[in-house]
């Protein structure tokens, strides 16, 4: 029975992502495409996109193993996970191909480039800073593109839906960040927050102008980074508390703009 414990533990410790938050980011995304264009292919996608995201756990241990020129027990588990999770992340994009009604691949491969920087970052145990989170996140909202394209929706409107998720993943991890190191009272300039929730309404005022971003997406955007601006100088909350504050909020994003891209 002990053995059994000790090695479940050691599967969820390589196979389980720790970044709480990464869960909402993955999720929006697939959410999103499927209120605008719900599919067989779109929801293969959303599977893949879980896949990917649990996948980045045993990836990054055995990335940071190879990098620092080791094999440790933990480096074989983790490689066997990861291989086990590309099968199945292959798989359901093999499926998405076969049932798509229209080709998907353009946000996806659009949005490799970050994922290669923030793997370049996670071997070198690095992946906690500012730039491998926003990649992360923001190539992270191609799926929605790609979920879009892959239901028939035209190009401009996987373009929007993406712009709007980058908007919201520039605007919450940099909060997120700040909301953390206030707690544990650690220098705090505000300022870098502000500078991201201007950015963030900037990219999806953008994306109104060329016809891109539904407006009821850009308000909501809009209300989202109002919210951090004043959250950012009110008390730090704890961190679960944190968590459910940013699920709502992320939430409330997305709806708005699914439902905005439908009635449009």
């Amino acid at each position: 029975m002990t053995d059994q414990v000790a090695v479940r533990s050691r599967l969820l410790g390589v196979g389980i992502p720790v970044e709480h938050g990464g869960w909402s980011l993955t999720l929006e995304p697939v959410l999103l495409g499927l209120l605008v264009a719900p599919s067989m292919a779109g929801a293969a996608l959303g599977g893949a996109a879980l896949v990917a995201f649990v996948l980045r756990t045993p990836l990054k241990l055995a990335l940071v193993d190879r990098w620092r020129k080791r094999r440790l027990p933990r480096t074989r588990l983790a490689e066997r996970v990861a291989g086990v999770e590309v099968v199945l992340l292959t798989a359901l994009v093999a499926m998405a191909a076969v049932t798509a009604a229209a080709p998907f691949w353009v946000p996806l491969l659009a949005a490799a480039p970050l994922v290669g920087v923030e793997l370049w970052y996670d071997a070198r145990s690095r992946s906690r800073r500012l730039v491998p989170e926003v990649a992360g996140a923001v190539a992270m909202g191609s799926v929605a593109g790609a979920v879009a394209l892959a239901g028939e929706s035209g190009g401009l409107v996987a373009a929007g839906l993406w712009i709007v998720l980058a908007a919201r993943a520039v605007a919450a991890v940099s909060f997120v960040r700040l909301q953390l190191r206030r707690a544990k009272e650690q220098p705090a300039p505000r300022v870098a927050v502000d500078a991201a929730q201007a950015g963030a309404v900037t990219m999806v005022a953008a994306g109104v102008a060329v016809g891109a971003v539904p407006p009821a997406g850009a308000v909501a955007v809009g209300i989202l980074c109002l919210a951090h601006v004043v959250l950012i100088r009110l008390r730090a909350p704890s961190a679960p508390f944190l968590g459910a504050q940013q699920l709502v909020l992320g939430l409330g994003v997305v709806l708005a703009t699914g439902f905005g891209a439908v009635g449009a």
